[in-house]
């Protein structure tokens, strides 16, 4: 059964019983809806990016001048600030406990293997290493227990979000306790996993809560701050806290600004440009300050920019043959950017098979696999790692500079740091044990001894050590635990590049090679192959290394990263995306598409309401539908007979006539037969209170009157009948003219606060509602299922004109599929009514009938009609 995209104004689509022609079957009921029905997605819903210049949105326009705009635009700039302090204060937070729980691990472990050597006792350093992983990747996985959603980066689920997909819970508060909680835990418990990726989840989810101050967490700390309520001014929030959490992670202010703009948000403007960079400016500021004070007791120093720093690259002062990198080497970065696309391919690859087997054989079972299968990874990724560091390890020799320890971390003199991380185990003095170094170290200290220590380390070991992290980082994307993606593939990728510097140096002579530009640039080609971004790594890399004679081969090596990888696949985040099912919407459609027009693949069928409805007809609409808006329409009596002879002026394609009369039929019978379901004693008293003194003008049934449409607005006011036989096919299917679209969460708010009016009376008695009041339940609006129905009056008549969207954007039906896509994706659209040149709705295009796979499917149809 096919399924449609989130919001889809959509009904049944009926298909051919026997000799009879669709429309007969439909007008005769004897379809069968429940097998031939097209159902919305329930999962994933869309986000409305577009304004609704409705009655409500006018009256703040016109009582708004100047000053008040100002002190709007004020307001933002503080929250956007206030954002950013946030991220930073979270990534402190992780960063805090990371550092605190690994040395804690470590110094406790470290200890036991120096006295074991001599005793012989390893078995007991190994459990001691397996009781401190094992608890704190259980702590982890019961994060993700409590909110599913905080399992893995969370940059597919953010992505999701700034493209116009609604995630259920992403943006919570609940979340992004769970998320930092969970993911110091996981980089704490030892797996191969970063805490970059979750900070840019963490700091989305700040931007989106912190403006609304207010959270379905904490039901009873509320203020009344009606600003902001909407999905398009949470969506620049959440673009701003995406790009405050890359600057927290990396001290990358300007990367992270590109980050959310290339990998995030699909609608941009110049003023979010300035939001975004000051909110990254201040996460950026405010994690450097209480860093370098906790750390090194010089408040106001700025000495640790990000969580993740790559130190100063300079040669050696007695060295006066190095350079950083030449022209020649640009040869030997290209082909390291082949082979990391080939590297990150292969790694996607693997990833995909096993997120697809976790989908199908440990999702579905009960929560409590989800948390073995993490302590199953831990178990082996521990074991690997104390038995590779204690077998496996290479006695090297120490370079003469790096005699004499300091514990002291400083980013002012990378050797030190680089001295004080390098393990011994089982070595002589004036040797390390390369593996141990690798391995026994937190993973930022790891990638520092690839980028700047001046001993070597053996081909063997790093061989052993890509492949043996490269399998397991892996395995460990996509386990029940908050995991990012940065550091494992920066850390595989830089033990890939220090590879092919050794082995330039021993069997080419290429002594004048420096190995830390080699292991950036291997670290940079194979995570560019597992994520495929370019620009905004690019820049990243670039702050973090503080060189910006890097700039040239990071971005060489990123682009054929990438174009080597999207060969076979694509990035890692897609990849996850896809499998979720997210309707996901490209940059552009193929060329291809443009052979089909609007009319190809918009959506038909047409759930409508009229300008003027009454009460019991809108409750069987919204409880017998899942849509989420539905045009506003008035039947079009001045093009009755040129619509019956389908006139393609009048009508704009012959073709809408038939299945206009196929979905008007069965509309009509399904709302006439709906009615039965809830009878008007099922509807009372909600409005009585409006016309408590007024009295009908006879005596007569009411509802017996406005079916034989004595008091009726409009002609097809209450669509309940069913077809008559007498009726005449241009009174039974008139043409429609559009007025505008109302949204379900409109019309449910109307209902749930009694706004109509009695049919004696004008609509302009019916009470109207502000715009604070309309999104005072924003994001959360009640369900129609949630009203007290006994509590409403059948007999009332709601006035949607005031409060439905009359000027949304419309295309026509000849309009080229690029332009439809171009114009949906760019104003972040949630509907987009098919309009004809007479202003009759002929279809609905939703973002499901955008998706690539939609339109692949018309596109077959499309060659098979030629």
């Amino acid at each position: 059964m096919a399924r449609c995209g989130a919001g889809l104004c959509c009904c049944c689509c009926c298909g051919e019983r026997e000799s009879r022609t669709p429309e007969e079957l439909t007008i005769l009921g004897e379809t069968h809806e429940e097998e031939d029905e097209i159902l919305p997605r329930k999962d994933y819903e869309s986000l409305d990016y577009d304004r609704c210049i409705n009655d409500p949105y006018l009256e703040i326009l016109e009582s708004m001048d100047n000053k008040k705009a100002q002190r709007y635009e004020a307001v933002k700039w503080v929250l956007v600030f206030a954002i950013g302090v946030c991220t930073g204060l979270v990534g402190l937070f992780v960063d805090f406990f990371v550092r605190l729980f690994t040395q804690l691990k470590f110094q406790v472990v470290q200890s036991s293997v120096e006295e074991c050597t001599e005793k012989g006792c390893l078995a007991l350093s190994l459990l001691e290493l397996l009781g401190f992983n094992l608890t704190f990747v259980f702590l982890a996985s019961l994060m993700v227990l409590i909110q599913p959603v905080a399992a893995g980066s969370g940059i597919p689920e953010i992505k999701c979000y700034l493209n116009g997909v609604k995630v259920p819970g992403v943006v919570r508060l609940r979340t992004v306790v769970c998320k930092a909680t969970g993911v110091l835990f996981s980089v704490a418990g030892g797996l191969f996993v970063g805490k970059e990726g979750p900070m840019i989840h963490s700091g989305a989810v700040v931007g989106a809560g912190l403006p609304q101050f207010q959270s379905i967490s904490l039901r009873k700390i509320q203020f009344n701050f009606p600003h902001f309520r909407s999905d398009r001014d949470k969506r620049d929030f959440v673009s701003a806290g995406a790009a405050a959490g890359v600057a927290a992670a990396f001290g990358a202010p300007i990367g992270g600004t590109l980050f959310s703009l290339e990998e995030g948000s699909s609608f941009w403007n110049q003023g979010l440009t300035w939001k975004v960079l000051f909110c990254s400016m201040a996460a950026t500021f405010t994690l450097n300050f209480f860093r370098s004070g906790i750390q090194f007791g010089s408040w106001g120093s700025f000495q640790l920019p990000g969580l993740l720093n790559f130190g100063e690259f300079k040669c050696s002062e007695s060295d006066k043959k190095c350079h950083l990198w030449t022209a020649v080497d640009l040869g030997f970065f290209i082909l390291m950017g082949i082979v990391g696309g080939l590297l990150g391919a292969t790694f996607n690859c693997l990833n995909k098979r096993l997120a697809k087997y976790r989908m199908r054989n440990v999702h579905p079972k009960p929560k409590l696999v989800r948390v073995l299968e993490s302590l199953l990874v831990s178990l082996t990724t521990t074991v690997m790692v104390f038995v590779a560091s204690m077998v496996l390890g290479e006695c090297r020799q120490m370079s003469p500079s790096r005699h004499g320890g300091n514990d002291t971390l400083s980013l002012q003199d990378v050797s030190e740091d680089v001295n004080a991380s390098i393990k011994t185990f089982f070595c002589p003095n004036e040797t390390y044990n390369d593996m141990a170094t690798l391995f026994f170290n937190p993973q930022e200290s790891a990638i520092l001894q690839l980028f700047h220590q001046d001993g070597t380390f053996s081909p063997v070991t790093l061989s052993l050590f890509f492949l043996l992290y490269f399998l397991l980082s892996c395995w460990t994307y996509g386990i029940s635990v908050p995991s990012g993606l940065f550091v494992p593939s920066l850390l595989c990728g830089a033990a890939f590049g220090r590879l092919v510097a050794n082995l330039l140096k021993s069997y080419i002579g290429l002594d004048h090679i420096y190995s830390g530009t080699f292991a950036l640039i291997g670290a940079a080609a194979f995570l560019g192959g597992v994520v495929r971004m370019t620009i905004s790594l690019t820049v990243i890399l670039i702050e973090s290394t503080n060189e910006i004679s890097y700039g040239l081969p990071i971005m060489i090596t990123l682009m054929v990263a990438k174009w080597t990888g999207d060969f076979f696949n694509k990035g890692i985040y897609d990849i996850h995306v896809n499998l979720r099912g997210v309707p996901l919407l490209e940059w552009e459609t193929e060329v291809e598409m443009d052979k089909l027009r609007a009319s190809d693949i918009m959506e038909p069928n047409l759930t409508y309401v009229y300008p003027h409805t009454r009460i019991q007809s809108l409750v069987s609409i919204l409880r017998t539908t899942v849509h989420h808006a539905f045009p506003v329409v008035t039947e079009n009596r001045g093009n009755e007979r040129e619509f019956m002879k389908g006139n393609q002026l009048i009508s704009n394609n012959i073709k809408f006539k038939k299945s206009s009369i196929l979905t008007r039929a069965g509309e009509q019978r399904k709302r006439s037969q709906s009615m039965k379901s809830y009878p008007s004693s099922e509807l009372r008293n909600m409005c009585d209170e409006h016309i408590a003194t007024e009295e009908p003008p006879e005596k007569e049934d009411m509802l017996q009157q406005m079916l034989e449409r004595r008091y009726t607005p409009y002609p097809s006011l209450y669509p309940d009948q069913s077809p008559s036989e007498e009726w005449t096919m241009e009174e039974r299917f008139r043409p429609l003219t559009f007025h505008g679209l109302i949204l379900r969460s409109q019309l449910v708010t109307l209902l749930d606060r009694g706004v109509c009016y009695s049919e004696s009376q004008s609509s302009a008695s019916q009470p109207r509602l502000s715009h604070a009041e309309m999104s005072e339940d924003y994001p959360r609006y009640p369900d129609i299922h949630d009203l007290d129905l006994t509590l409403l009056n059948p007999r009332m008549i709601v006035d949607v004109t005031p409060y439905m969207n009359p000027s949304p954007f419309t295309v026509s039906p000849n309009t080229h599929v690029s332009q439809v896509f171009n114009l949906f994706r760019t104003m972040g659209l949630r509907h987009l009514p098919v309009v004809n040149a007479v202003g009759e709705v002929v279809g609905i295009i939703t973002r499901h009938n955008l998706t690539h796979e939609f339109l692949q499917a018309r596109l077959r149809q499309h060659y098979q009609t030629i």
